[in-house]
């Protein structure tokens, strides 16, 4: 990916563990490297299709002089945020925030942060068989669309599905969702989680019914095998209800793991299921 870069952006300001460093201020220095596509701004000349880096200067000063925090860390946190958000053509970034007159008390140049961040790619799963489950799916991705740290939010068609895991119930409707987020893997579980809770979902028998289910597929060519976050979904190589919708939006994205994709998953698991009930 293309490159824009800042470098030594000077900033006064006051950031530090101790109130005189908030109160008198000192000198910071920020550099960034922006990861965006530059191709079409260049072909055309025009400064509309690219990234002012003169207002993501100021974006910086902006950022460093309006708030104060006790970490540098917290300083690169939030800037890294705030670039990324205030300017969409930026798909990720590293940030460095230097700071050479930190009280260390012994002969340096300087002590940095540098962080690197971006918008990532994720894939979900969504369900509901209580209530009105259409309205329920509807709000859960209003509520994605409507979250700064998501964007590009893509839903596929809904599916009338049976029960999967024996538990008697009503039928499911099912659908997969693609996005950017911000959020990190744990972070995005957490936020579909509390929008889960506030459409009433109740955990009470495993694979039975919910109002809404949102399940993370995939994240990136992220694996996780934490007992709270599983990615990609250890059962999707299972689940038509899964695979069908995920092929709409991702017919050959690779599971990190097995290297297949996701048409060719669902491919095996349609060819299966056809012998199964064959009696192959």
């Amino acid at each position: 990916m293309d490159e824009i870069r800042i470098e030594n952006l000077e900033v006064y300001a006051g950031h530090g563990v101790y109130e005189e460093e908030n109160r008198k201020g000192q000198t910071f220095f920020v550099n960034v490297i922006m990861y965006t596509d530059v191709k079409e701004a260049g072909s055309r000349d025009e400064l509309s299709l690219s990234t002012n880096y003169g207002e993501v200067c100021h974006k910086i000063h902006t950022c460093l002089r309006e708030n104060t925090f006790q970490l540098i860390e917290a300083v690169a946190e939030f800037t890294a945020e705030q670039i990324l958000l205030a300017f969409p053509l930026i798909q990720a970034l590293s940030l460095e925030i230097r700071k050479p007159d930190a009280p260390v008390g012994l002969p340096f140049e300087s002590v940095s942060v540098k962080i690197c961040r971006g918008w990532k790619k994720a894939y979900l799963a969504v369900g509901s068989n209580m209530g009105e489950k259409a309205a329920y799916i509807k709000e859960a991705v209003e509520k994605l669309v409507q979250n700064p740290k998501i964007r590009k939010v893509c839903m596929s068609e809904l599916l009338v599905t049976k029960p999967y895991g024996g538990v008697e119930q009503d039928d499911f409707l099912n659908g997969a969702i693609e996005l950017e987020t911000l959020y990190t893997p744990m972070e995005l579980l957490e936020f579909l989680q509390q929008t889960e809770a506030e459409a009433g979902r109740e955990r009470l028998v495993h694979w039975g019914p919910r109002t809404l289910d949102l399940d993370i597929l995939f994240y990136e060519d992220v694996v996780s095998d934490v007992p709270r976050l599983m990615i990609p979904h250890p059962d999707m190589q299972n689940r038509e209800f899964v695979l069908k919708p995920l092929a709409e939006l991702c017919p050959y994205y690779r599971h990190p793991l097995t290297g297949k994709a996701v048409m060719q998953m669902l491919k095996e698991l349609t060819e299966k299921n056809e012998n199964f009930d064959l009696g192959v």
